[in-house]
């Protein structure tokens, strides 16, 4: 019996990988290209090359029915991954020696642009998913923090409908908006605004006559992706460059605790949502239900994330840093897969009808972003 039982899971396991290696195969060699043109031209994003070569394959017919399984699973499964390797490229020492000043310049840019995005988003009439996953990476970094609060924010949908259900109803929610599509116009957007911000913080800084540590942390606080943080600081100075760097390493810190108390509040709007449902209507309310009972309070994503900057906290003096540094590599290269495979997600038709406002949402995040780290390091850094 026992025999039995251990061939069955074996077949149950080959034809998994059977199902899903096409799609898994086709991530990783866009990729792999992806990676290769961000190596010869570090301006450009190796994650926003890759969700444009999935937009640009969806919409022109040209992903194979048979990569689908293999695309999900880069979606959901190795995107998780990707963020908790992510974790391994943080210090806390290194963040902490930037000093109080500092940490409450990013602090209190973090929270003004998460709350400032999410306030003004709704009155521009941006979905709720939209409008969340572009405070998420406005305030954190980018593309990366779009990809790991995917996992709990939900759209708007039908009541109900949590991210496995608006997937099986084709991703579409009652408002129009789906997490796929709202993920890739959170990304464009936040790229956009930051690589403006990339081009104008060193010419600002030269203006204000800023001196490498309040223009490295004004440029790590406040530029989105890491890449542009990394090519800002660069465009002022070498010194301040690397406090921009750890400045911007500060931000991603706080990716885990603001997942874990989006996720929180993700789940009572479920809840408050479902309650309004009619009564008749109990096949909605037990959606929200199943969805709510199903979702753990912290992600395990969130927790491997934890663990990894721990990780190479403790670590660090011990462990050899080329260790850690395979680890963000490879945290990069997952992260890159799963944007090709979101981008896959999207329909452009449906995209445009609110592409525009959710451009002018990214607009008021930068502009935010800019305006408050600048005031707090004037205030808080010399």
């Amino acid at each position: 019996m026992v025999a039995v039982t251990s061939s069955s899971n074996v077949s149950q396991w080959r034809s998994w990988l059977w199902r899903v290696w096409p799609g898994v195969v086709l991530c990783g060699l866009v990729a792999l290209t992806a990676t290769t043109i961000n190596d010869h031209v570090p301006l450009v994003s190796a994650m926003l090359v890759a969700i444009v070569a999935g937009v640009a394959a969806r919409n022109l017919r040209g992903v194979p029915a048979v990569a689908e399984p293999g695309l999900a699973l880069t979606g959901k499964t190795l995107l998780r991954l990707g963020v908790v390797l992510l974790g391994l490229r943080l210090s806390l020492r290194a963040v902490a020696a930037l000093g109080w000043g500092a940490l409450g310049v990013i602090a209190l840019t973090v929270v003004t642009v998460f709350a400032a995005t999410v306030w003004v988003g709704p009155r521009l009439g941006v979905g709720h998913a939209t409008t969340v996953l572009t405070a998420t990476g406005a305030a954190i970094c980018g593309a990366a923090a779009v990809a790991g609060m995917s996992a709990v924010v939900r759209a708007d949908g039908p009541v109900g409908a949590g991210r496995a259900d608006t997937r099986a109803a084709g991703g579409k929610g009652a408002a129009g908006e789906s997490l796929d599509e709202a993920a890739t116009t959170a990304i464009a957007s936040v790229t956009l605004f930051g690589t403006v911000a990339l081009l104008v913080l060193p010419v600002l800084v030269r203006w204000l006559g800023l001196e490498a540590t309040p223009a490295g942390v004004w440029v790590g606080a406040s530029v989105h992706e890491v890449g542009q943080v990394v090519a800002a600081g660069g465009l002022i100075s070498p010194e301040a460059l690397d406090v921009a760097v750890v400045a911007k390493l500060g931000r991603v810190v706080l990716l885990a605790p603001l997942i874990a108390v989006v996720g929180a509040l993700e789940a009572r709007r479920a809840a408050r949502l479902s309650g309004q449902a009619g009564d008749g209507d109990t096949s909605r309310r037990s959606g929200f239900a199943r969805n709510r009972g199903s979702a753990p309070l912290v992600p395990w994503f969130v927790i491997g994330f934890v663990v990894s900057v721990l990780l190479r906290t403790l670590g660090e003096g011990s462990v050899p840093v080329a260790w850690f540094e395979w680890g963000s590599a490879v945290a990069s290269f997952l992260l890159t897969m799963a944007m090709f495979a979101m981008g896959a997600a999207v329909d452009l038709r449906r995209l445009a009808r609110g592409g525009g406002r959710a451009l002018g949402l990214g607009a008021v995040a930068g502009v935010v972003s800019a305006l408050v780290s600048l005031l707090g390091v004037l205030v808080l850094v010399r």
